[in-house]
């Protein structure tokens, strides 16, 4: 029986390390919304199954019907191998976003630990079935990943309580603040800056609460509202995201914005989307959800916008760069690695008022327009805003310019989008010096992802002295873009950790140039190559 029980305990120990990873990927698939955990699962069968645990399995079984403690042995040795193997990877992991221990992660932890402790009790209890129960939890452990699925299936209706207890109080809050406005804001990209560009401009007259980070889902508008929400906030801006069509309406039922902006509707989310008249309907409800005297901000330049049958009667405000027919127009922008100037011109004045900003980017001018037209709206004087617009803080990793010693970074990591990607590589042709695109390409666009990232090669060709592509696999679309427009192979590098990029953007640094590295999109852990 001590090889038996030591057994137990090594299994525990190896479910420990190997448990960090799946719980980590079931959180960053969004605890498996619309099946994208599942879809990790199937896109990396060996990471959740080919590990040495199915020779574990295997020898415990063999151990079952041989009745041989030599095979108990091995398997314990080859746990403690692979354990020892993990835990290393997970030490050297170069991981963006580490696992975080909520209350729903503690959960979950709760539910794994009955489920494997059911075999361990009948084990103790009856030791005649030792070597079934330890079949039984080596087979669990080999379908670890799976598991941890079950586990969140059984939790589902814990977690609805939850939620809805959560959703109840959020709601007697917000009725409760008669004097607040609610600014909600969506659409394909653009959605966080545009909600921080607005938060800076409108908190010269109001006092203003945006979600924090990117808390774009249902439990992130609630978290902001019971746990931020103050009684002398004016303005709560709510940043709403979605995979699916009814997403935003739900949160437009949660929150009841009186104002809306939509950004850009592009092609993000195409793969869950299925299509870009899916993705038009569904950034639309946010407009359609406004009352009567309600305001939506609408871009003029967007012909998905355009184009778009509005099916309530709310007042629009056109913003436009482009389209100088707009209501309000961005004209004369220049743009350095300094910031952005431009004027602005209002429909009913003639009047050119000026304004400048540290922002790099068309997309940033799009997104002070907007905040520019809605602050006008809101009873902001002209002078205000232009002080507004100067105050606005640079938004983490949406071309956000950084002098690292050596070279200068434009940190455009988060969630690239084609139409974003294209204007990012606009403003690195701007700047001084050599030029480096870093850059792992653009994903979650369905069947069309591929050809957008050979697109996307042949934009940076145009404008890139070198080009430092992250992951062999994932950049292949890329690397033959650039080559299909000439550019030179010696000129490309491939590495598999942006972290190793650094120093190679400093070494291809001139002596007497600066270097300017455009970081263009971090993919998320659930990508990584191995």
């Amino acid at each position: 029986m001590i090889t038996t029980y030591l057994t137990v305990i090594v299994i525990a120990i190896y479910l420990w390390i190997k448990g960090y990873k799946s719980l980590h990927m079931l959180q960053q698939n969004l605890y498996n919304e619309n099946n994208r955990y599942i879809k990790w699962i199937k896109a990396n069968k060996l990471i959740a199954f080919l590990n040495m645990d199915i020779l574990s399995m295997i020898s415990i079984i063999l151990a079952l019907v041989l009745n041989s403690y030599i095979l108990l042995i091995t398997a314990i040795l080859i746990y403690i191998l692979d354990g020892y193997r993990i835990l290393n990877i997970v030490r050297n992991e170069q991981v963006k976003k580490p696992l975080v221990i909520t209350a729903r992660i503690k959960r979950l932890l709760v539910t794994i630990f009955i489920l494997y402790l059911i075999p361990v009790v009948v084990l103790v209890i009856n030791h005649s079935l030792s070597y079934q129960m330890l079949t039984v939890l080596s087979v669990m452990t080999f379908l670890e990943y799976l598991v941890v699925l079950f586990a969140k299936f059984i939790n589902k209706p814990i977690e609805r309580l939850v939620y809805l207890k959560f959703y109840h109080q959020a709601q007697k809050k917000l009725k409760s603040m008669n004097n607040l406005s609610v600014v909600g804001i969506t659409g394909s990209y653009g959605k966080t800056s545009s909600k921080n560009i607005l938060s800076d401009i409108l908190s010269v007259k109001y006092a203003t609460l945006p979600t924090p980070k990117n808390l774009n889902t249902e439990y992130g508008l609630m978290i902001t509202i019971n746990n931020h929400l103050d009684k002398y906030d004016q303005v709560f801006i709510a940043e709403m995201g979605a995979y699916v069509p009814g997403e935003i309406k739900t949160l437009c039922d949660m929150v009841h914005p009186k104002y809306g902006i939509l950004t850009k509707i592009g092609t993000a989310h195409l793969e869950s989307f299925k299509s870009r008249e899916n993705i038009q309907k569904t950034k639309f409800e946010l407009i359609e959800s406004l009352p009567s005297d309600g305001c939506a901000i609408l871009n003029k330049d967007d012909s998905w916008q355009v184009s778009y049958n509005l099916k309530n009667n709310v007042d629009v405000i056109w913003i436009g760069i482009d389209d100088t027919s707009a209501d309000v127009v961005a004209l004369n922008i220049k743009c350095s690695n300094t910031g952005s100037k431009f004027d602005v011109k209002f429909k009913d004045d003639d009047t050119l008022y000026p304004f400048e900003t540290r922002l790099l980017g068309k997309n940033n001018v799009y997104n002070i327009l907007a905040s520019i037209a809605l602050g006008r709206r809101m009873g902001i004087l002209i002078k205000e805003l232009q002080t507004g617009v100067r105050r606005v803080k640079s938004v983490e990793h949406r071309l956000e310019l950084k002098n690292l010693g050596g070279m200068y970074m434009i940190d455009d990591a988060y969630n690239s989008n084609p139409d974003g990607a294209k204007m990012a590589v606009d403003v690195l042709s701007m700047m001084p010096g050599d030029k480096v695109v870093v850059t792992p390409g653009m994903i979650e666009l369905g069947d069309k992802q591929e050809k957008y990232n050979f697109e996307f090669g042949r934009q940076i060709a145009n404008v890139a002295d070198y080009v430092v592509l992250i992951g062999e696999k994932q950049t292949i679309p890329i690397y033959n873009g650039l080559l299909s427009a000439g550019y030179a192979k010696e000129k490309i590098h491939i590495l598999n950790n942006v972290v190793d990029s650094y120093p190679l953007v400093r070494k291809l640094k001139e002596k007497d140039k600066d270097i300017y590295a455009l970081y263009e999109n971090d993919l998320p852990d659930t990508f990584n190559e191995k």
